[in-house]
């Protein structure tokens, strides 16, 4: 079967498709981290100015984030950052806990003293961030390359991706990494962060959650591990899901 030959990266073509993929991802991480929030208007010129380009590279770029769902074209208002409907946050939440029930079961096998309590650190970084407090001494260890928080991240949020960065880096699997990255990555990372900010009970369970998954893997219980991390993910889905249920007509579409 006869394929179209991939445009060379020092072609004009290829240099074309690196600074839409470029630019797409510059619009894709103000997205991601609330900068450009949930049902704002993307418009070409400012986003053109914004970011140094032609407004054809942006044009481009938004096609790709309008195919990979992230945006939408409405009547009379263009494009826009995409409200996720609460049903697809529930069956993207179902896919990411079993991924990280996995890395979880993986991690076992290789957890460390060091390990366990860079994720008590960056746990209590959770609970000191999430609370509106600074934090601690004790800071978060690095994410790995595959799994980084979303650039310009909320502390609270970029906290509590270390902790789950760092169970993702422990299980030694790169592609299992990514997985998990690209189901986060399918919404917002700030609106996890007003999850935690608006409902101090969530807050508060879901920093005891992180307590039980350290301890399973300190008991170096893989099943335990796997059962806390999917039961700990599913609730947060259930949370952020509830969030857009209460605010998606009223604040993003009013």
């Amino acid at each position: 079967m006869d394929t179209a030959p991939l445009p060379d990266a020092d072609s004009p073509a290829g240099k074309g498709k690196a600074l839409v993929d470029d630019t797409a991802a510059a619009i894709r991480a103000r997205i991601l981290s609330g900068e450009i929030p949930i049902g704002a208007q993307l418009r070409q010129v400012e986003l053109a100015e914004l970011l140094g380009v032609s407004r054809t590279p942006v044009r481009e770029a938004l096609r790709q984030l309008q195919a990979g769902g992230l945006i939408e074209v409405l009547p009379n208002r263009g494009a826009v950052v995409r409200v996720p409907a609460p049903w697809e946050v529930r069956e993207a939440y179902e896919i990411r806990a079993e991924l990280e029930g996995l890395a979880c079961v993986r991690a076992v096998r290789a957890v460390t003293p060091e390990v366990l309590r860079e994720l008590r650190a960056a746990n209590e970084t959770v609970r000191a961030v999430s609370g509106g407090q600074a934090p601690g001494e004790g800071s978060p260890p690095s994410p790995s390359a595959d799994a980084s928080p979303a650039p310009n991240a909320s502390p609270s949020t970029s906290a509590n991706d270390c902790f789950h960065t760092l169970i993702h880096t422990v299980a030694g699997n790169r592609r299992l990494a990514r997985a998990i990255k690209d189901v986060n990555e399918a919404f917002p990372r700030n609106v996890s962060a007003l999850v935690l900010q608006d409902n101090p009970r969530h807050r508060e369970d879901n920093i005891r959650e992180h307590e039980r998954i350290v301890e399973a893997l300190a008991a170096e219980d893989a099943e335990r591990a796997r059962s806390e991390m999917k039961a700990h993910v599913i609730s947060a889905g259930e949370q952020l899901a509830r969030w857009y249920e209460q605010r998606s007509a009223t604040v993003f579409r009013g």
